[in-house]
């Protein structure tokens, strides 16, 4: 193999190119679409494809357009994964939102901050939880569980039919779902209320703003 940091100029700025997509929460692209976003074939796309590979900065699994695995420039893991994450419905930070089953589209999240199995994203709406950095509109990657430990953010699910973002405690008798913002109080709900969903692990605002909690 050779040396991963031996690239040509072109090389170097068509894997820039690559690493500009992941950040921006896009997929990898195709032959043709990368070759019209950087002025030349996509017989010449597929090259740097190749040399890329050769080197050891990129590899490629199963299905091309969604296999491209990226490697790390900024930390010890060797490669830089993206991976798709659905996203389901919309849910309250605020007054509850109805639980929607279906998909509402994906999302691409890396790989290297969200390594849990099972995770799927979920749109915030309203202010309740804005202390710790959940805004109206954020994607809220979340862990799918059924289990909640103290003062952890979690997605439950009320009567069955609601579902919301807050802080989760368990209190004996009762379940409490905390906000974060003093202009909402917690509400108190019966064990057989309550169902978890899954934990928060991190938020996604706009194409280039992800972060973990």
């Amino acid at each position: 193999m050779h040396d991963p940091d031996d690239l040509t100029p072109r090389q170097q700025e068509f894997l820039n190119y690559l690493h500009n997509r992941v950040q921006q929460g896009k997929d990898m692209p195709s032959l043709r679409e990368a070759g019209k976003e950087q002025g030349i074939s996509h017989t010449a796309v597929a090259s740097l494809f190749r040399a890329l590979e050769d080197k050891g900065v990129l590899r490629r699994e199963g299905r091309y357009s969604r296999s491209i695995v990226l490697r790390n420039k900024n930390s010890a893991e060797p490669f830089l994964p993206s991976r798709e994450v659905p996203i389901i419905g919309r849910v309250a930070a605020g007054l509850p939102l109805y639980a929607q089953q279906e998909w509402a589209g994906t999302v691409l999240v890396d790989g290297a901050i969200f390594r849990g199995a099972q995770l799927f994203a979920l749109r915030v709406q309203g202010d309740s939880m804005k202390k710790v950095g959940i805004l109206d509109g954020d994607l809220a990657i979340c862990e799918a569980r059924q289990f909640a430990t103290d003062g952890e953010i979690v997605v439950a699910l009320i009567n069955n039919e609601e579902a919301t973002v807050k802080r989760f405690f368990y209190r004996g008798d009762h379940i409490e779902l905390k906000p974060e913002n003093q202009d909402y109080t917690a509400i108190r709900y019966g064990l057989d209320e309550v169902l978890i969903q899954g934990k928060v692990v991190g938020i996604q605002r706009g194409p280039d703003q992800m972060a973990s909690l």
